[in-house]
């Protein structure tokens, strides 16, 4: 059994022991990348309405709130079990260090799974994205799936790179689309909205005019990925201050850009109508922020928001390949899949097997979406988001409970720290907990597709962490 006290060195490649990523990401560029990856542009685009029209209307903005309260209290015991995990695979790092390899090795899985499958729904958002914007200027109508292939070229070769370039990349087009929907945002309070600014979204007859449970589950959707902080600690600049730094920073930074760019969209068409508005928008194949943007920035920024939306799915796809990459190689390190994952590319410093790999992955479900004739929204990005959803609020509910089982055998590294040790993360297991039940009891409002389907679906999450601990017997695991 290791120390509990973090192992500061990092064996060489020629030492023997696994080869280790570096580089000299800080505070700033992890958070670039973690924001790119929950995609706030494509969140406010799609995940605002769909809170707002099934959930409860123009009390939607508290379930955003609610959503980042339940992250930032799991963020607690997150960071300050940091210190003591010296691997960079995240969730699956802690459930190992907390309750053992077995539960560790299951968990690997869900996240595997969570994250390919979120990353392939993304390329069929992707693809219809940009056909979108082709035929919107006067382009052929194209299949989306030509887009979605294309996509896969670009990020395979970025990904194939040091981290680096992809953190500039990601951090232009996150800086673009903070920016357009920021403008909107102030647009509407200078306008006054379209009733007059008031805090209607905030009352209780608001907050309880529909299932606020529903905004919940739409609202976490949308944080998918806020974790890939831990993901990069090999990459990170004086990773125990700078991995607690960025996760805080971005659960903040995103849940409060959420919470207040849905409070001004309800603004900005009024509170008494948002409901009406988002409903009709979603069944006409109509989109809300594009058309609130028109409104308020005219056609030309209307424009401009709708290209930005398409760098936005993109810089989404880019940082789940990263994150997914980096999973596979901390699994390969440790021998539970295939070495040749673990080759770090001697100029590039990245996991340069890994990346072609995940991008072999990606080009594979592509293609059988496509030639299963899914429709990229509903069928593709809909069902995907729902598996990824479910896997990512059974990861953390792992993750809370594995900080707790971890400062409970370590009476030494909780003392006088009761609430980041203990209190914290057991009041996360109980909001994930109900935040799970809130998931799984609306999943087909996520996936759009039948019950059965839906079932099906949601039980692949749950498949791979069983699949993970039978992998996860091998004596070897239960003392990483």
């Amino acid at each position: 059994m290791n120390s509990p006290l973090r192992d500061t060195t990092r064996p060489a490649p020629d030492e023997g022991g696994p080869q280790r990523l570096s580089g000299r990401l800080g505070v700033g560029g992890i958070v670039f990348m973690v924001i790119a990856a929950a995609a706030p542009l494509t969140v406010i685009g799609g995940n605002v309405p769909l809170a707002i029209s099934y959930g409860n209307g123009a009390g939607a903005p508290v379930g955003f709130l609610i959503a980042a309260l339940v992250l930032l209290v799991f963020s607690v015991g997150f960071a300050t079990m940091t210190p003591h995990v010296t691997d960079a695979g995240a969730f699956y790092s802690y459930v190992t260090r907390g309750l053992g390899g077995r539960l560790g090795m299951g968990t690997a899985y869900v996240a595997l799974i969570a994250y390919t499958a979120i990353q392939a729904g993304m390329y069929g958002y992707f693809g219809w994205a940009i056909g979108d914007l082709v035929t919107h200027y006067g382009g052929p109508n194209l299949p989306w799936w030509l887009f979605a292939l294309a996509g896969v070229g670009v990020v395979a070769l970025l990904g194939y790179r040091h981290i680096e370039l992809s953190s500039k990349v990601l951090g232009v087009a996150l800086v673009l689309e903070l920016s357009i929907v920021l403008a909107l945002d102030a647009a509407i309070l200078v306008r006054g909205g379209m009733e007059g600014i008031g805090g209607t979204s905030f009352t209780p007859d608001a907050i309880d005019s529909g299932p606020l449970g529903i905004a919940v589950l739409f609202a976490l959707t949308g944080f998918i990925g806020f974790e890939a902080t831990v993901v990069f600690r090999d990459e990170a600049r004086d990773p125990e201050r700078t991995i607690p730094r960025a996760t805080y920073l971005a659960v903040l930074i995103i849940g409060v850009f959420y919470a207040f760019s849905c409070w001004a969209l309800v603004e900005g068409v009024g509170a008494d109508r948002a409901d009406s508005v988002a409903t009709q928008a979603l069944s006409n194949g109509g989109n809300m922020l594009l058309d609130t943007t028109d409104t308020y920035l005219g056609v030309v920024l209307r424009d401009v928001m709708q290209v930005l939306l398409c760098s936005s799915v993109f810089a989404c796809v880019l940082s789940f390949h990263n994150v997914v990459a980096r999973y596979q190689f901390v699994l390969a390190g440790k021998g539970s899949f295939p070495r040749p994952l673990a080759r770090v590319h001697p100029r590039h410093r990245s996991p340069a097997v890994s990346s072609v790999v995940q991008t072999g992955t990606a080009l594979v479900l592509v293609v059988v979406f496509t030639l299963a004739g899914l429709d990229p929204l509903v069928g593709v990005f809909g069902s995907m988001a729902g598996v990824a959803t479910v896997g990512m609020v059974l990861l953390m509910l792992l993750t809370s409970v594995a900080v707790v089982a971890f400062f409970g055998r370590h009476a030494t590294l909780r003392a006088g720290r009761r609430w980041a040790t203990l209190v914290a993360p057991a009041a996360a297991a109980v909001g994930l907990t109900v935040s799970l039940w809130l998931v799984v009891s609306n999943f087909t409002l996520v996936t759009g597709g039948s019950t059965g389907v839906s079932i099906i679906l949601g039980l692949i999450p749950a498949a791979a962490l069983v699949a993970g601990i039978i992998v996860g017997q091998r004596p070897n695991l239960d003392h990483q």
